[in-house]
């Protein structure tokens, strides 16, 4: 039968591939369509990450700037109420992390009471800052100098239900070194 054409005969079928092999050529394209499916929603939770990142950032610095101004006024009594020394020092603890110092805004205030174990009772303060009037016979006098940053954050994207823009604040209220 060498050379002899042979055919097969009308009952006989084919042999049919691997279940697995068939079952691979039928889902050829579904990872692809899943992943069309989920870049979107990956993309969002990617932006939707480093805006989040970039508005604690701009927050701690706001925080820290308060830090700074405060820890500036605290050193004396002279200079917890020099305004001008308190908004650079803010100023210059915001501007050395890169960030533009228009978009900051610096208050101080300071505040006087009598310390009686712990519990202050507050009182006003002189023109220097230091003030014993209606007397602190139980405890001692304390200034305290606060100082109250705000600044604004403005995200990259617009995001449903978020303003573009919010403002953070934050104030730090430190004792004054007598």
């Amino acid at each position: 039968m060498k050379g002899s054409n042979k055919t097969r005969s009308p009952g006989h079928t084919r042999k049919r591939p691997a279940l697995g092999v068939e079952m691979l050529r039928s889902q050829s394209g579904q990872s692809l369509l899943e992943l069309a499916l989920l870049t979107p929603m990956l993309l969002a939770l990617v932006l939707g990450t480093i805006e989040m990142g970039r508005f604690a950032y701009i927050s701690i610095l706001v925080g820290n700037a308060a830090r700074a101004g405060a820890a500036y006024g605290a050193q004396s009594l002279v200079q917890s109420v020099d305004t001008n020394g308190i908004q650079t020092a803010a100023d210059n603890d915001f501007q050395n992390n890169g960030q533009d110092v228009s978009n900051l805004t610096v208050n101080s205030s300071t505040s006087c009471g009598c310390d009686n174990g712990g519990t202050l009772t507050s009182a006003v303060c002189s023109s220097s800052g230091n003030s014993n009037a209606g007397g602190c016979n139980a405890g001692h006098w304390v200034v305290m100098v606060s100082v109250t940053t705000s600044g604004s954050f403005s995200s990259l994207f617009g995001f449903p239900g978020i303003p573009k823009t919010l403002t953070l604040s934050n104030t730090v209220k430190l004792r004054v070194v007598q």
